[in-house]
């Protein structure tokens, strides 16, 4: 029976040892899937810390552009804003130019008017003083008649009394 025994002792070591190697496998198999499963985990900690950080990156990219967006935003109000000043100052310029004008104008307008009466007034003096002269001459002319009227009557009277007295004379 020793041998026998030997021989399932051997056997049994033999099954034993297969069972050590097979789980010895078994171990090595899930020690490498552990192993594999670990740099899967680092590989994936490793993607989402780039992630992370192209993700902040692009974050602040973005607050950069908000910036810079609201930073020119505001240079084209202030822009806007000038132009509009600009705009207004240059449009109350015109407007008192063209009051300025109006004034001109309306001075010149009021300052012919002037003249143009004071010649109305002249002319209607003049009118007034030829009327007068006329009026003048007309009783000069007619005074001169009367006078003329009157020396030719005493004229004639004289002669009259003249030839009356000649003829008194003769007779």
């Amino acid at each position: 029976m020793n041998e026998k025994e030997q021989k399932n002792k051997e056997k049994n070591i033999l099954n034993k040892e297969e069972n050590l190697n097979i789980k010895n496998e078994q171990l090595r198999l899930k020690e490498n899937n552990l192993n594999e499963k670990e740099q899967n985990l680092k590989k994936l900690e490793k993607d989402l810390e780039k992630k992370e950080i192209e993700l902040k990156s692009k974050h602040e990219a973005q607050e950069r552009r908000d910036i810079d967006l609201k930073v020119r935003e505001e240079d084209q109000n202030k822009k806007d804003l000038k132009e509009l000043r600009k705009k207004q100052r240059e449009e109350k310029l015109k407007k008192e130019e063209e009051n300025r004008q109006k004034d001109i104008a309306a001075q010149r307008i009021k300052e012919w008017e002037e003249k143009f009466d004071e010649e109305q007034r002249l002319k209607l003096q003049d009118e007034i003083r030829k009327e007068e002269r006329l009026k003048q001459r007309e009783q000069l002319k007619k005074a001169i008649e009367d006078e003329k009227d009157q020396t030719l009557q005493k004229e004639l009277i004289s002669r009259l009394e003249a030839f009356e007295i000649d003829q008194r004379k003769k007779n």
